[in-house]
């Protein structure tokens, strides 16, 4: 496993509660999380969750800090303009960035190299570091336009994983629907977890 950090970015996508999810098992699993939201991620947490995500970032990470129990500089805040920021550059970029979720603007921007913030400066880093990129798109359906997109940013590198959740673990709630889509992020990552039984596993 390595020891760089995870880099979660929530863009305005309906599904907050996977991003907020797989932050919380990011560092449940020790992980040091580096986390990034787009304004519309602001406007999104407060509809679907009833969570006020601060735009200034000293108050957001102490806030969040205390919402995941995290250990003191285990997640760490970055402003959408903050061009200082470590996960700027390609000298000191983390093992991995997912966007969850990931709108198909945002997308778009990734593919076609748009760097108007930091959410998709990151990417563009991931891209031409070789790092991993997963994009965790929410839309239905799709356009011509997405579908080009996700090819494109496919053949660069990412992984694009549509929130499209599994049945056969017969989820008897919204969370286990929930969970299997972060295990599916958590795999790719190869952070191990418990969150489901695996396919041809014993369920007993």
């Amino acid at each position: 496993m390595s020891d760089q950090p995870v880099a979660v970015a929530l863009t305005g996508a309906s599904g907050i509660a996977y991003g907020m999810r797989l932050i919380d098992c990011l560092l449940q699993a020790g992980r040091e999380v580096q986390l990034l939201y787009s304004q519309a991620a602001q406007v999104v947490a407060a509809m679907e969750l009833d969570l006020r995500l601060p735009a200034a970032v000293e108050q957001a990470q102490l806030q969040l800090t205390e919402h995941f129990h995290a250990a003191p500089g285990q997640l760490r805040v970055f402003g959408r303009q903050q061009w200082t920021a470590p996960v700027a550059s390609g000298s000191n970029p983390p093992q991995a960035l997912v966007v969850c979720p990931c709108t198909t603007g945002t997308l778009a921007a990734i593919a076609h190299g748009i760097s108007d913030d930091l959410i998709d400066r990151v990417a563009d880093v991931m891209l031409k570091e070789r790092r991993q990129l997963i994009l965790v798109v929410r839309e239905t359906p799709f356009s011509a336009i997405h579908l080009q997109n996700m090819l494109a940013v496919t053949q660069a590198g990412a992984v694009i994983m549509p929130a499209n959740p599994g049945f056969y673990h017969q989820p008897e709630s919204v969370g286990d629907l929930v969970d299997f889509m972060v295990a599916r992020i958590l795999d790719h990552l190869q952070v191990s977890h418990n969150l489901l039984p695996r396919w041809g596993a014993d369920r007993s």
